[in-house]
């Protein structure tokens, strides 16, 4: 799932892009690369 994530500095839970522009204070966007697993 590569691309940003939303995640709120007061609590450490995962939240929405929407919220993370309602509250650009409270929230940071976090940059996801995509993992690669090895098999």
């Amino acid at each position: 799932m590569p691309g940003k994530r939303g995640r709120s500095a007061s609590t450490g839970r995962f939240v929405k892009q929407s919220t993370v522009k309602r509250h650009p204070k409270t929230t940071v966007n976090e940059s996801v690369k995509k993992s690669s697993k090895k098999k």
